[in-house]
């Protein structure tokens, strides 16, 4: 009963929804209005049907309102066309097609007047109701194409900057309501890109490009009567070249609100070309002054600038000496005079640029000089406004072209300065390091310029055997005419301390003065003086050079010389007594200097040289490299005197014998402030420290209970010291004796690598070293004599050859100070870690056997425990009768 219920609303749902369909047909929205010789489409759709989802339409039309329908075509029946028609259809001018199920245009390739009428669109009914419409129409009027196109060719050849005018008419017979447009564009080889739009509706539509042209107004619209219309391109450039073209267009606004271009016409206007400012730009450079000017009279030179479009080109005219400007003027007319070369204002006063006529510049050059002779040049900018304004409100300027005129040679007779230049020694030097002046004087000038002045420069060639090149003459350093002093470079660094000086002490007269004269000074010297004048743009300019004759600076050199004498002026005869020594200084040839001292010791006339102190000239005192920490109290070193030296060593040791002395270097100064420059240097005679010391006698041994251990074990090494000799205390004190003791590590027998182990000083500091091994070590003080090294966790690499080493101390008999005795090396242990192989796998083999064992006894306990549990009898219970009656009833 449900199930019927169901199967009822259904139905009743399905009927209802098929009655609320209401089938709708459309076409495009008329009525139509398109010009004969066209395309005609006309497109029409069905909505809201039931059945197949594509749809079949049938096209027919009637030339009145009321006339006989004509069947066009249909998309079902091949034979549904009339007989006018059919020919057409045929043909393709007249075709249907589907663009969805439901959707479908019927196109006319070429429409002609005859086409004019209502076009009906109905579709046959596959709905189960009929509701709805099945059929739709739409009115096409067909119209003459009376569109006309008439451009008028513009100027094959324009010049880059000037206004290029694109007319071109567009009409049409106003049969209809119809809208024109006109359109203007440029084709440069396979590309066409739009100028400007204008129309339907009188708005204007630029290209891309062309946007900020017309907003700035470099392009202009200028529509006129009877279908005249204009475009204006002002400021062309040669990116304006190319082929124009004018469209004409006529458009229909339909009922749906939409602008249909329903004919155009595209006309050829001609080919434009623009001729660059540089291809017609010309510049002229010429002279109006006679071939030769004399000093003092006015250079006048013209420029003359031709160019096609000159009317719209903006000039910036210079005018160039060589090749840096002297004089220009600006766009706007501003004469601008430039500095010199030199960086100092030129007489720029002298100099003066007028525009006499249109493309006409005049230089004018007042009171010139033999330097204002040369080439001159104008050179010329054009610059063409490009529109709009610029971001400073100004107006935009590009520059189109830049040239330059062929030079023009001036002239100027030139009578060069004449004088007579001599070299003489104001200050000779009889020996090194005295002052030298050399002066360099000017005489007989004539034809000297007005503001002319001199310039000195001075040369040095060395003597023979002196210095790196005696063949090479040196400059040392020269005067300009600005009086600028450029020094040379072997030289420089004495002219900037002022140990050499370039001065100018009278107009005519320079001078080469030495402060401290070097033996490399001496030799042969030469000044050469030049005379300046200052040019009309205000430059320095050299006109003539002359030379002095050589002159010869030189002196008996003296090489200085040191007399070191050492002498004792306390005598340690005994340990722990002070040692006290003078060394003084005798010089020659020598004269201000300061002194560096390097007290120096060995042990014998053949031993090694040792550097116990050291005093610099600046009396800066340090300790040698020899020198023992503990003991830098009880050394002194001191100045005494202007040129003597003393050396005090306190509480000398039986180390400390030997012989002494003073090495000394004599260092001078060219002035107060600088280095100090190295003389010469010289050692003293040798003083000797020389005493007895009835002190014990010390023996080393190293012991060892065993010379082979195993891996993890601890080897132990005692190094054994024992003493003999007269003491004036109880050998048995331990405060009498102390002993500094060192273990050493060898890893190849008899091999030269050695590395310390472990140290302990006399005070019992013990100390180890950094080693690669993992083991451990420990210094263990058995008793006054002996020290045991202890090798914790032995590896292998700690096998090799051992040995130690001992200082004794000793506290002095004759002096009560402790005194350090020679240095004590032990015999040689090789000490061998060997791998037991036994011993590193008995207990794992034994933890294998336990533990196999172990896990059987525990699988067969398991065994025995699951065989009882799970494999018991269970008793059997048959099934109910009953139950299967039951399953059997369900």
């Amino acid at each position: 009963m449900k199930m019927d219920n169901r199967l009822v609303t259904l139905v009743f749902g399905v009927l209802m929804l098929g009655g609320s369909l209401a089938r709708v047909v459309k076409v495009s929205p008329g009525p139509l209005v398109r010009v004969e010789g066209q395309p005609v489409s006309i497109r029409c759709d069905v909505s809201e049907y039931s059945g197949p989802r594509e749809q079949d339409f049938e096209w027919m039309m009637t030339r009145a309102a009321d006339d006989k329908q004509l069947k066009i075509i249909s998309t079902f029946d091949a034979s549904y066309s009339h007989k006018s028609l059919s020919k057409r259809v045929a043909s393709g001018d007249i075709d249907v097609a589907r663009i969805e199920d439901n959707e479908v245009e019927l196109k006319i390739a070429e429409v002609r007047p005859l086409d004019a009428g209502f076009y009906l669109c109905q579709t046959p009914s596959t709905d189960s109701v009929i509701s709805g419409n099945y059929e739709a129409r739409v009115q096409l009027t067909v119209i003459p194409n009376t569109l006309r196109v008439s451009p008028v060719a513009p100027p094959p050849v324009v010049p880059e900057g000037s206004e290029l005018t694109l007319s071109c008419n567009v009409t049409r017979e106003l049969t209809h309501p119809t809208y024109l447009s006109v359109t203007w564009s440029v084709k440069r080889g396979a590309t066409s890109e739009d100028i400007l739009v204008f129309g339907p509706q009188r708005d204007v539509v630029t290209g891309a490009k062309y946007a900020r042209r017309y907003a700035d107004g470099g392009i202009r619209l200028v529509p006129g009567r009877n279908g005249q219309f204009e475009l204006v391109i002002s400021k062309v450039t040669t990116s304006d070249e190319g082929i124009y073209e004018c469209n004409g267009s006529e458009w229909t606004h339909e009922n749906g609100g939409k602008w249909i271009k329903i004919v155009e016409s595209k006309r050829e206007m001609g080919t434009v070309a623009v001729t660059p400012t540089g291809q017609s730009l010309s510049v002229t450079a010429s002279s109006s002054s006679p071939p030769l000017l004399s000093p003092g009279e006015t250079l006048t030179l013209l420029c003359s600038v031709a160019a096609d479009n000159m009317a719209v080109l903006a000039m910036e005219v210079a005018w160039l000496a060589g090749d840096r400007d002297i004089v220009a003027m600006d766009r706007s007319g501003v004469v601008i005079s430039n500095t010199s070369s030199s960086g100092a204002p030129g007489k720029r006063a002298a100099a003066s640029l007028e525009r006499t006529a249109a493309g006409e510049y005049r230089l004018a050059l007042r009171g010139v000089t033999g330097e204002d002779a040369g080439p001159y040049a104008c050179r010329v900018r054009a610059f063409i406004e490009k529109g709009g304004r610029s971001s400073g409100g100004g107006a935009r300027w590009h520059m189109a072209a830049e040239k330059t005129s062929a030079s023009v040679t001036v002239k100027v007779a030139q009578t060069k300065p004449s004088f007579t230049v001599t070299l003489e020694a104001a200050l000779n030097p009889q020996a090194t390091a005295e002052p030298t002046e050399l002066a360099c004087h000017v005489t007989n000038i004539t034809h000297l310029p007005l503001r002319g002045r001199l310039g000195v420069t001075w040369e040095h060639t060395t003597l023979p055997g002196i210095g790196n090149d005696p063949q090479t003459s040196n400059p040392i350093g020269s005067l300009d005419g600005h009086g600028n002093l450029l020094p040379g470079a072997m030289y420089s660094d004495r002219l900037k301390t002022g140990v050499i000086t370039l001065t100018r002490v009278q107009p005519h007269t320079f001078k080469l003065r030495f402060l401290r004269t070097q033996e490399i000074d001496m030799g042969q010297y030469l000044c050469s003086v030049s005379s300046w004048s200052v040019t009309g743009q205000g430059d320095m300019v050299n006109t003539a050079v002359h030379q002095s004759s050589q002159l010869a600076v030189r002196w008996d050199t003296k090489h200085p010389t040191l007399n070191i004498v050492a002498k004792r002026v306390r005598e340690a005869s005994v340990g722990g007594a002070t040692f006290e020594m003078s060394c003084t200084v005798v010089t020659e040839n020598l004269g201000e200097a300061g002194y560096s001292v390097l007290v120096q010791s060995q042990d014998s006339l053949e031993g090694n040289v040792r550097t116990i102190m050291t005093l610099s000239p600046d009396n800066v005192v340090q300790h040698g490299g020899a020198t023992d920490p503990n003991r830098r109290d009880g050394l002194v070193l001191t100045k005494s005197g202007p040129a003597e030296f003393r050396f005090r060593l306190a509480g000398v040791q039986l180390s400390d014998r030997g012989f002494y002395w003073c090495d000394i270097t004599a260092w001078t100064k060219q002035q107060a402030g600088q280095a100090w420059t190295r003389a010469t240097s010289a050692e003293s005679n040798k003083v000797k420290i020389d005493f007895q010391e009835n002190g014990p006698s010390f023996a080393v041994d190293l012991l060892s209970d065993t010379s082979i251990v195993y891996p993890w074990e601890t080897a132990k090494m005692e190094c054994s010291l024992s003493v003999s000799g007269s003491s004036p205390k109880t050998r048995a004190l331990a405060d009498d004796l102390a002993y500094e003791v060192r273990w050493f590590f060898t890893r190849l027998r008899g091999g030269l690598t050695t590395t310390q182990v472990a140290s302990v000083d006399r005070f019992g500091v013990v100390r180890k070293d950094t080693r690669n091994s993992s083991s451990d070590v420990s210094v263990e003080r058995k008793d006054t004599h002996t020290y045991v090294l202890n090798v914790h966790g032995t590896q292998d690499s700690d096998s090799g050859e051992y040995h130690c080493a001992a200082t004794p101390w000793y506290l002095s008999a004759s002096t009560g100070v402790w005194t350090q005795a020679g240095e004590l090396t032990s015999s040689r242990i090789f000490l061998t870690v060997r791998f037991a192989v036994w011993e590193s796998l008995k207990l794992p083999l034994l933890y294998g056997v336990v533990a196999s064992i172990g896990v059987g006894l525990f699988s067969l306990v398991l065994g025995l425990v699951c065989a009882h549990c799970c494999c018991r009898n269970t008793i059997h219970t048959p099934r109910s009768r009953n139950k299967l009656m039951e399953l059997e009833m369900d």
